[in-house]
């Protein structure tokens, strides 16, 4: 039997193929689908948590850790929950992430070092009637409010905005609850929650606090 004999192909002939197989749609390397992959959440869970530190990163950090999302690279956005989105349990929705991913989420925080001086941070949702369309989260954070003030208009806020995309008619110069009957009446808006978190300013440090939905896959 006889071997088989590498094959060189003069440099001008190697080049030629080259250049007619880069310049056809039948190509020895083809481009790689760069088509952009469309993550919609189908999940979401609230969380929220308090750290206190002489240096204000690092009371976030603490926030993050008492929100026991720390491990995760957070990537904030805004605004749209989507349709047919799930709200699942805290515990439940730690369990589907690892540590080191990316994680998306809608935060509210604020951070202060003034002794005594009340914070407070949530994120609210508005939910539509129709689970085919989707409702709105805002972030609200405030100074020197109680947790159901700061709640109450993360919800305003969020319901506010589904309201105005549905098209219910509305007097924005109502207070919250009487503007949250006109909603539910409406039959177009369901339900808003919100998670507040509040906490005082002490000595020493940074006080600063978290209120989350994060988004899974």
């Amino acid at each position: 039997m006889h071997a088989l004999q590498p094959l060189f192909l003069p440099y001008d002939v190697l080049r030629r193929l080259l250049l007619a197989a880069v310049t056809t749609d039948t190509q020895i390397f083809p481009e790689p689908d760069r088509s952009p992959s469309m993550f919609v959440p189908t999940k979401a869970f609230f969380t929220k948590g308090i750290g206190f530190h002489k240096n204000e990163l690092q009371s976030y950090e603490l926030a993050l850790r008492d929100a026991r999302i720390e491990t995760q690279n957070i990537v904030s956005v805004s605004s749209i929950f989507p349709p047919a989105c799930q709200i699942i349990d805290l515990e439940e929705g730690l369990k589907l992430l690892k540590p080191g991913q990316i994680t998306f989420c809608v935060m509210a925080k604020l951070s202060a070092n003034e002794y005594g001086r009340m914070i407070g941070a949530s994120v609210g949702i508005a939910f539509p009637a129709d689970r085919k369309h989707y409702g709105y989260i805002s972030e609200y954070h405030a100074y020197g409010k109680e947790e159901i003030e700061v709640g109450d208009f993360a919800e305003d806020l969020a319901s506010t905005m589904l309201a105005t995309t549905l098209g219910v008619e509305f007097d924005p110069d109502k207070d919250y609850d009487e503007r949250r009957e006109i909603y539910l009446m409406s039959g177009k808006v369901v339900e808003a929650l919100s998670f507040p978190c509040v906490a005082t300013g002490r000595k020493g440090g940074y006080v600063t606090v978290v209120s989350c939905v994060v988004f899974i896959e």
